[in-house]
């Protein structure tokens, strides 16, 4: 059973609620008609739990958000359907069945009469107090939505307004932008940081990033197993990203 199964057990998660709760019973629903459906479980209580529903609700809002930002320009283009295969298969590493899964939570999201702007309240309304994770959503986006070389003003803005709902700082979202958009400052974005900022600063940050990016920190967080892989990858990008700036400083 695939990442998304072992997180559904007997009653899927309808007790999420809210927007994000619709989608997870649009396309989930069909599993309490069909005793032999793969998703459902002996352990029909397996959602009741925080840790389960906090784990679905992040997969449920990432892919129904990248969803809406795909269709933000009327259309959904086969480059952003590639874009967001190969966010599934290479960056998550999703088995097929969990594939299949995010596949349905998209494609029901595109045309589903909720917005953009409620899935990321419902979002926000779970993670709030966990900044990384806000963040973590953010940079999943934007990697998303530049895979083909550019990032669209129209989809820009939208993930600009969940940075605003998020009440992550403009300074930090174009840092995190740089990323994809700005090569040349990549390793100092991946770092926080500014070209013109003090070595000291820079090791601060650095020490700081590494604390709170740590796998066994993001372990406890309750992420989905793909989405804390994810994080494991930003973990030794930091890493990489510090040896790059020590090489150019000459730090020691």
């Amino acid at each position: 059973m695939g990442v998304i199964g072992k997180l559904l057990g007997g009653t899927i998660g309808f007790a999420m609620g809210g927007p994000l709760g619709a989608i997870a019973g649009a396309v989930f629903g069909h599993a309490f008609d069909k005793s032999n459906d793969p998703w459902v479980t002996s352990e029909t209580d397996y959602l009741s739990g925080g840790s389960q529903n906090a784990q679905l609700t992040f997969f449920i809002a990432a892919f129904s958000m990248l969803a809406k930002i795909a269709k933000a320009d009327g259309r959904v283009s086969s480059a952003e359907i590639d874009s967001v295969e190969r966010f599934m298969s290479v960056d998550l590493n999703l088995d097929p069945e969990s594939r299949r899964v995010a596949r349905d939570i998209f494609h029901t999201a595109l045309d589903a009469p909720e917005s953009f702007q409620d899935f990321a309240a419902q979002f926000y309304s779970q993670f709030r107090n966990e900044p990384r994770l806000l963040e973590t959503l953010i940079d999943i986006m934007l990697r998303v939505s530049v895979a083909d070389g550019k990032l669209n003003p129209i989809e820009e803005n939208l993930i600009s307004s969940a940075t605003r709902m998020f009440n992550i700082e403009d300074t930090l979202y174009q840092r995190i932008k740089a990323r994809y958009v700005n090569h040349s400052a990549a390793y100092y974005a991946a770092l926080g940081c500014d070209e013109s900022d003090s070595d000291e600063h820079i090791k601060k940050q650095y020490r700081k990033l590494v604390l709170d990016f740590h796998p066994d920190k993001i372990a406890s967080k309750g992420l989905p197993e793909a989405f804390t892989q994810f994080a494991n990858d930003k973990f030794r990008e930091i890493q990489d990203a510090y040896e790059q700036v020590k090489k150019v400083r000459n730090l020691r």
